[in-house]
């Protein structure tokens, strides 16, 4: 198994349609924690179908369009080990507000591939219109472990200096014991999210939480908190995966305010706030 980078890089996009109404929404909300409690005001904006509006991190879900985090490793000139695959980072372009249901064009394609040494890491981008135009750009960066080492470009570094002072608002997530179970439902389908045997080859001792299952978990929360509830008012939000989230545990988000954007850090409470996300932004109006 190896990566061609040269070849990865010059193959032709997948281009696809991907469609999304009401119930996907829901299920992804339900997916990150949403409905707690059931029928709370500020919970039914993200379950109830008269009064839906979508979180922008369901870009990352939506249509299960080309070309996806597993479906992205077939492209020519990758062959890997799905065990030595993590999701090393994410980040969305949000270029209008994501309607509640819509038919769109998925055009993915490997945007770069970078050679850390150890691991090899992939940029697999996914650009989205609509008939009105462009509604999402999304980039996942996938480590591979064990790839790296042949030479290439390590890339750009995307690491933020310390936030200032204490944090603005911090605030705590419990994460149910069946949450990936039910995130995968949204189609993440990466047995190590549910395999306890596929878990342990991967080297954990059980299944782990989905990074964009947390990652959706944390901009909830920051819109929550300090956007006033307006998931329009988001225009981009990036992340690094530092560290991974076991189902069951807590989860504790630190959020600092700066002009046009927030800061957050998360990390597990249940294990001395071991880091979870690193290096987050959540840009906004």
């Amino acid at each position: 198994m190896a990566i061609d980078a040269a070849q990865a890089l010059a193959a032709a996009p997948r281009t696809g349609e991907i469609t999304w109404d009401h119930k996907d929404v829901q299920l992804y909300h339900l997916g990150i924690g949403a409905g707690r409690p059931a029928t709370d005001p500020d919970e039914l904006r993200y379950t109830l179908e008269s009064r839906l509006h979508v979180l922008p991190s369901f870009a990352t879900v939506a249509g299960n369009g080309p070309p996806g985090v597993i479906s992205g490793l077939s492209m020519p000139g990758i062959d890997v080990d799905l065990a030595r695959v993590l999701h090393g980072g994410q980040s969305i372009e949000v270029h209008r507000p994501v309607p509640v249901r819509g038919t769109a064009t998925a055009t993915g394609r490997i945007a770069a591939v970078y050679d850390k040494g150890t691991a090899a890491v992939l940029v697999m981008r996914t650009e989205v219109a609509d008939a009105d135009g462009p509604l999402w750009t999304g980039d996942a960066r996938i480590f591979v472990r064990g790839e790296g080492g042949w030479g290439g470009d390590r890339g750009p570094s995307g690491r933020l200096g310390p936030p200032a002072g204490a944090p603005d608002r911090t605030v705590e997530r419990p994460i149910r014991e069946d949450q990936a179970l039910l995130y995968r439902l949204s189609g993440d389908w990466n047995p190590l999210h549910a395999d306890p045997d596929f878990a342990k080859r991967a080297g954990f001792d059980r299944p782990i939480l989905h990074g964009l299952c947390t990652y959706g978990m944390t901009l909830k929360a920051v819109v929550d908190t300090l956007l006033d509830g307006d998931v329009t008012r988001v225009r981009g939000y990036h992340t690094r995966f530092a560290g991974v989230v076991f189902p069951g545990e807590t989860l504790r988000i630190r959020m600092w305010r700066e002009e046009g954007r927030v800061r957050v850090e998360a990390g597990a409470v249940d294990r001395d706030d071991a880091p979870v996300l690193a290096d987050t932004l959540v840009e906004h109006s």
